[in-house]
C-alpha cells in the first residue's frame, strides 16, 4: 500500500543549504568588517559540522551553536568581533538567503495531494520559521517540528515522538522519513520504525549498518517512492 504520511527534511533536502549557509556568511563577515572573508569560509565550515554532530549526538543543543560556533571561529582567526552579534547576524542571513532546490515546490504540491506531510527538522527556530514563511511552504505540512523548538534532535526518537503526535499518530507501517542526512534522517527514521528514503544527488556510497528502503536522485522521484 502507498505511504499517507510522509516527513520532510528541510536543510539540503528541500532548501539549497549551501548557499545560504555561504551568503550568510559573507553577510556576517561583511558585519564583522572582514573584506578577504572567503578563505575562512572552510574553517567555519568545519567547526558548524562538528557542532551539529553534537547536536544530532545530544551533546549541545541546537540553539547554543548561533554563538558558540562563532566564539571557536574568531578563536581560530583572530577576528574579535562580538561573536554573540555575529552569531545573530548570522542567524538573520540564514534565514533570508538560500532557495528551495528545483522542483521542490512541485514534488510537496504532488505528494501532499495523496499523503499528509510533516517537516522534521534539526535546527534554530529563528531560522527554520524565517526560511519556512519567506519561502512559502508551511501550507504544505500538518506539522512542523523544529528541535530547538522541542529540546531534542534526530536522530533521537523524542522529536519523531513529537511529531507523530502532533499528525494523529498516523501508522509507523505507513510513514516514510526523506531526507539527505544518512546520520540524522536515515539513521533517526530506521531506529523508529519508519521507512526511509535517502536523497542522494550526488550518487554517493550509503555508509550505514541498515538498509535504506528507498534512495532518490531527484526530488520529483518522491512521489514515485511515496505512491509505489
Amino acid at each position: 500500500m502507498p505511504y499517507s504520511t510522509v516527513l520532510f527534511d528541510l536543510d539540503h533536502t528541500l532548501l539549497d543549504s549551501d548557499e545560504s549557509e555561504a551568503a550568510a556568511f559573507a553577510h556576517t563577515m561583511r558585519f564583522a568588517g572582514v573584506a578577504d572573508h572567503e578563505p575562512l569560509f572552510d574553517a567555519y565550515r568545519r567547526i558548524n559540522l562538528a557542532m551539529w554532530a553534537q547536536v544530532e549526538a545530544g551533546t549541545l543543543m541546537a540553539d547554543d551553536v548561533r554563538t558558540k560556533r562563532f566564539e571557536a571561529f574568531n578563536e581560530l582567526s583572530g577576528i574579535e568581533a562580538d561573536p554573540g552579534a555575529m552569531g545573530e547576524v548570522f542567524v538573520e542571513g540564514l534565514g533570508s538567503f538560500g532557495q528551495l532546490y528545483p522542483g521542490a515546490i512541485e514534488m510537496l504540491e504532488a505528494v501532499g495531494a495523496i499523503a499528509v506531510l510533516g517537516l522534521v527538522t534539526n535546527g534554530i527556530s529563528d531560522v527554520q520559521r524565517a526560511r519556512v514563511a519567506r519561502l512559502g511552504i508551511e501550507r504544505f505540512f500538518d506539522a512542523i517540528v523544529i528541535s530547538s523548538e522541542v529540546a531534542t534532535s534526530k536522530p533521537g526518537g523524542a522529536i519523531f515522538d513529537i511529531a507523530f503526535e502532533r499528525l494523529g499518530r498516523p501508522a509507523r507501517s505507513a510513514t516514510v522519513m526523506v531526507g539527505d542526512s544518512l546520520t540524522s534522517d536515515m539513521a533517526g527514521g530506521h531506529r523508529y520504525g519508519i521507512a526511509t528514503c535517502w536523497y542522494n544527488p550526488r550518487g554517493e556510497h550509503p555508509a550505514v549498518d541498515f538498509e535504506l528502503d528507498h534512495v532518490v536522485a531527484e526530488l520529483g522521484d518522491v512521489v514515485d517512492v511515496v505512491t509505489r
